[in-house]
């Protein structure tokens, strides 16, 4: 029978591993410049400076690599919400406290390296962009369910950070930009490492405690949404970059749910107990059904895609 551990119980046995698996990221993690990633050249002041506001026709970018890099953007700029939930998830003490600062770090790049390139390439409404910004980290993020918030965050993150890293990497490759694509692809490396780091843990806790964290796995899967959901226009621009291959069902499926879940050995492992079990054979029904939900959307957009092609 397996015992059940309170967070504080958790965080105190995989304490050593965090350590080392911080001291892991600290060997690998690259120091980079967001200054180095932006063409300050293209850069010229607004109204407000002398000069002129933005305008639709100065974007060189197509309506949706502006969704793409706005949608993505507008998540990173939820920083403080992050920071404040993995705070309370993991606490500032010893490694724990040490990796939630580093991470914090590392990430704030991200929105600065962004923020400044959309700015002085006038690839987006700043104004629009900045009200968007203001709504959504007055919003936050909405508040974890009842239960281990331990287990529920670090199986979130690792999908998150994975999910990001596609989102980021894909959205370089359509901006058809090299600036911006070497840039994205330098913050997705970032969500790579961290990715590594969260999946390690919760490798770890599924060894520590099989049954509840099998269940906080599946419950993840099951309710996943990505963090910028909150924001202006969500729902429409993920539709949208589905509908391109930014980020749609069948990458999480192949890219994020799956590669994870091979990782950690879900469908071969012998140490769950009945709760694990269950949580394990409602998780293979999800995926079974999400691929066919994957095959259902990708036919779908071929047929549009198709369509709109043949009108074009």
């Amino acid at each position: 029978m397996q015992l059940h551990l309170s967070d504080r119980d958790i965080l105190a046995e995989l304490e050593s591993t965090a350590e080392d698996n911080l001291n892991d990221h600290l060997s690998k993690a690259k120091d980079w410049n967001p200054h180095d990633y932006v063409p300050w050249d293209e850069g010229r002041n607004f109204a407000a400076m002398g000069g002129i506001d933005w305008e639709p026709g100065q974007s060189k970018l197509s309506e949706v690599a502006r969704a793409a890099m706005i949608t993505n953007l507008l998540t990173e700029d939820n920083l403080p919400s992050y920071h404040r939930e993995l705070a309370d998830t993991f606490g500032l003490d010893n490694a724990w406290g040490t990796w939630v600062g580093r991470w914090t770090a590392e990430e704030n790049r991200h929105g600065i390296v962004m923020r400044d390139y959309l700015v002085v390439t006038r690839a987006v409404d700043p104004v629009a962009l900045e009200q968007a910004r203001m709504a959504h980290m007055t919003a936050g993020i909405a508040k974890p369910e009842k239960g281990s918030q331990f287990l529920r965050g670090v199986a979130y993150v690792t999908f998150q950070e994975l999910a990001t890293r596609i989102s980021h990497r894909n959205t370089g490759t359509l901006c058809g930009d090299p600036i911006a694509d070497r840039m994205l692809a330098r913050i997705a490396a970032d969500e790579n490492l961290h990715m590594i780091f969260y999946r390690k843990l919760c490798g770890a806790a599924l060894d520590l405690t099989p049954d509840a964290a099998m269940a906080a796995i599946t419950d993840v899967i099951l309710r996943f949404q990505m963090p910028g959901l909150n924001q202006p226009n969500f729902r429409r621009n993920a539709v949208l970059l589905a509908k391109h291959g930014v980020y749609d069902l069948r990458q999480h499926l192949d890219t994020v749910l799956k590669p994870v879940l091979r990782t950690w050995r879900i469908f071969e492992r012998s140490d769950f107990g009945p709760e694990g079990e269950r949580a394990r054979d409602e998780l293979h029904a999800y995926l079974t059904d999400l691929e066919v939900k994957a095959s259902r959307f990708e036919e779908q957009r071929d047929r549009a895609l198709a369509r709109a092609a043949a009108r074009a």
